[in-house]
């Protein structure tokens, strides 16, 4: 009786950190939409008041009055356009071989 070819074995799986670099740049685009949101609010406290600290105060209040309304909204673009980056091929890591 013969004996059984040797079993080779399989090359290791490469790592591929596709869902850890989706949600990298989910939160990247997150935080961009909101800087854009809040950037006019900003300018305009920074023109209005003088610097100090009712400067630091009168930015962060109008930040939020801002922003936190319109939460979804950066939310919904971040979504959208991360996942228009990775259907398109667009984001590096992302894309299909």
């Amino acid at each position: 009786m013969a004996a059984p070819p040797p079993r080779r074995r399989a090359p290791p799986p490469t790592f591929r950190p596709r869902t850890t670099l989706g949600l990298a740049y989910l939160s990247a685009f997150f935080f961009l939409y909101c800087l854009l949101i809040a950037v006019p609010a900003l300018v305009e406290v920074a023109r209005s008041v003088p610097p100090g600290p009712e400067q630091q105060e009168a930015a962060a209040r109008a930040t939020q009055e801002i922003v936190q309304p319109r939460l979804w909204i950066a939310l919904a673009a971040a979504l959208a356009t991360t996942g228009l980056g990775i259907y398109s091929g667009w984001l590096p890591g992302l894309r299909r071989r």
